[in-house]
């Protein structure tokens, strides 16, 4: 646990202050690489777990796909280092793990409303964010610098003039703020931003310079950020660091300036390990400072369950409320424009 609290305060130090990215958009020999369809973990021409849908809503919503979503995954590469700090994109059983964990668990939250779009990347080692900024930045750059390849792919080659919405979470978050940064934040290309999802990692309000955080549940061209812990705890990386304000955004309520409770029962479902099975009220939340504070999640065995940190499941405490936010967001964009 001590070392998970470490490693956001590390990648807090290291994040911004990385440069920009070393691969130009110009640069087609590895943008290529992208060409090729299982250099994607979801990619709206093949059927991957980015299309999965709990049992329990699988034939109650109606899809569309208006919209376009890029989601970074987070970091999967976490045993040993048979590749070196960055993973290789050609691992395939380390490709099956991301696919099996945060492309059904996380990716799929997106696709009610857009088409799915996750490149595989060289991720940098969980190892990466427990060693000196210095040494990490490079491991970082080049994991950077894949996303920026799969992105400019993209853009080329598929977006054809659609709204986006840019995701990730962890590591994932990471590369998301720098492609936010590099490619929206005051760039015309900010104008297609339904709105980012940046979740599991502090973003300071003002680390952009026009894009901000979002106030209510249908703003657009903002983002939302929140990091899950819970109630009454007070993480290792808060302390000492009080002068940096991060955005937080509640997710029951999708308000920022609101750092009141709100109930379990506004919760409309999680999805936990058992992804057909959605579970009501599994969490409250609450903004606490730079962080989201919740209970226990409500489910059977709970009694048992003592992690403070709920990182690895930001996304999955509030599934079901996500998904209608992104709805709710993507009604907003088309009304306005």
């Amino acid at each position: 646990m001590k070392k998970t609290l470490l490693s956001l305060l590390l990648i807090t130090y290291c994040w911004f202050g990385f440069s920009q990215p070393m691969l130009t958009s110009g640069d087609n020999t590895v943008s290529s690489i992208y060409s090729k369809i299982e250099n994607w973990a979801a990619h709206p021409w093949i059927k991957d777990n980015s299309d999965s849908i709990p049992a329990q809503i699988r034939f109650k919503e109606k899809a569309d796909s208006l919209v376009d979503v890029f989601f970074i995954h987070p970091t999967t590469y976490t045993d040993e280092m048979n590749n070196g700090w960055n993973a290789s994109i050609e691992d395939l059983e380390l490709n099956k793990k991301t696919d099996e964990s945060a492309i059904l668990y996380q990716a799929s939250v997106f696709n009610g409303s857009c088409r799915v779009f996750a490149p595989r990347y060289r991720q940098a080692h969980i190892k990466s964010f427990y060693i000196d900024k210095t040494d990490a930045k490079s491991y970082f750059d080049m994991a950077y610098e894949d996303v920026v390849a799969a992105f400019d792919y993209y853009l080329k080659n598929y977006n054809s003039g659609r709204a986006i919405i840019i995701a990730g979470h962890s590591q994932g978050t990471v590369h998301a703020a720098r492609l936010l940064k590099d490619y929206f934040d005051n760039k015309p290309l900010g104008e297609k931003l339904v709105a980012a999802y940046l979740i599991g990692m502090p973003i300071p309000l003002e680390y952009f310079s026009s894009i901000e955080l979002c106030k209510n549940k249908k703003q657009n061209s903002c983002y939302v950020s929140w990091r899950t812990f819970y109630k009454g705890y007070e993480p290792n990386d808060e302390k000492g660091v009080n002068t940096i304000n991060y955005g937080v955004v509640n997710p029951l309520n999708w308000e920022s300036n609101n750092h009141e409770h709100v109930s379990i029962e506004k919760n409309a479902g999680g999805v936990l390990k058992n992804f057909n099975k959605i579970v009501p009220k599994v969490v409250d939340a609450q903004i606490h400072n730079n962080i989201l504070w919740s209970c226990k999640p409500d489910v059977f065995g709970k009694i048992f369950f003592n992690k403070k940190n709920f990182h690895i499941g930001d996304i999955n405490l509030f599934y079901i409320n996500i998904r209608e936010n992104i709805k709710d967001r993507i009604e907003n964009y088309f009304k306005s424009n």
